[in-house]
């Protein structure tokens, strides 16, 4: 488990360097007293471990950068990818203070170590193309819905899944999975969404595909506050959630979406463990009597059961 006496922990994303396993997750100074306020005052903390269990806090990985900058705000959740050269790439989603936090942008640091981390002078940000998309001026959300960045190697072409809302529909029944391609990890082309508006979802937070003992899964976190109407009234409890995918790369059925996890952990991660065995960890939200936790569970094992997936964790919360 990742319990830091400092800091609230919340999303995170894993890198693997054959050796050490490194978590990247947003962090925020408990003595803001009100975890509330932690997103506009979140940095990425970087810890390693050999076991997915035990951790080893460092120097904080990014933090927003100096004003005036598109990320001079906050940064906050994304993924870490290699290049075939060797370098490392962490994908991240920002804000800036000049736009109050509205406008939600992806970007990118590069690093040789996985430690230290550099902003590129050319950096390209990839924004939400308003075809398919609510920008922040189309909006019928609280904020423009772009962040999150899980970024693979598909077949032909490197993959970004990015949470973001379609630009019709029910306004509470928009989100989808958003999409964009580049064929070298610096120059990204936005594609259409890999799924359906009026799936249920206000929204689609914390993307990621797998393909584990042969079929292919996707999950994602959204709160029962955030459910669509249609989908609240059949059950409004939110969490971890699995969907049926065609392959990681889509198409991707979130309309036939099951939970895996009530609203006491959120944003699970999936990833293999030193034996190949696929584990799932995620943060601990809610402690059963409203009050909010922020740390990392330990690794918790997925499995099939008739045909969804399931996770070892019942009636209690993993430590």
């Amino acid at each position: 488990m990742l319990r830091l006496a400092s800091s609230w922990v919340w999303d995170f994303w894993i890198a693997d360097d054959g050796d050490q396993f490194h978590l990247f997750f947003l962090k925020a100074s408990r003595a803001l007293i009100d975890p509330d306020r932690r997103h506009w005052r979140a940095t990425v903390g970087h810890a390693t471990s050999s076991d997915l269990t035990h951790w080893t806090e460092h120097a904080d990985a990014v933090i927003p950068d100096d004003s005036p900058a598109f990320d001079d705000l906050a940064t906050w959740t994304g993924s870490v990818v290699r290049e075939d050269s060797g370098l490392w790439r962490m994908f991240y989603t920002a804000v800036s203070r000049a736009e109050g936090g509205l406008n939600q942008r992806i970007s990118s640091v590069v690093s040789d170590d996985l430690f230290t981390w550099r902003r590129e002078a050319d950096r390209e940000v990839v924004e939400p193309d308003a075809r398919w998309y609510e920008t922040a001026q189309t909006r019928q959300w609280p904020d423009q819905a772009w962040r999150d960045p899980w970024v693979f190697r598909g077949a032909d072409s490197w993959h970004m899944l990015v949470t973001a809302r379609a630009n019709s529909g029910d306004s509470d029944d928009r989100g989808v999975i958003g999409h964009a391609t580049s064929a070298d990890l610096e120059h990204w082309t936005v594609q259409p969404p890999l799924s359906q508006a009026g799936a249920g979802f206000g929204h689609i937070e914390v993307v990621q595909t797998a393909v584990i003992d042969g079929t292919a899964v996707g999950i994602f976190s959204c709160l029962g506050s955030e459910l669509a109407q249609s989908r609240r009234a059949e059950d409004p409890v939110g969490g971890v959630w699995a969907f049926p995918a065609d392959s990681p790369e889509g198409p991707f059925h979130v309309d036939a979406a099951y939970r895996l996890t009530d609203e006491r952990l959120y944003v699970g991660r999936l990833v293999q463990d030193r034996e190949g065995r696929w584990q799932m960890l995620a943060f601990r939200n809610d402690d059963g009597d409203g009050g909010w936790v922020g740390e990392i569970t330990d690794p918790q094992p997925v499995h099939w059961v008739e045909g969804r997936l399931a996770i070892a964790l019942h009636d209690r919360v993993p430590s």
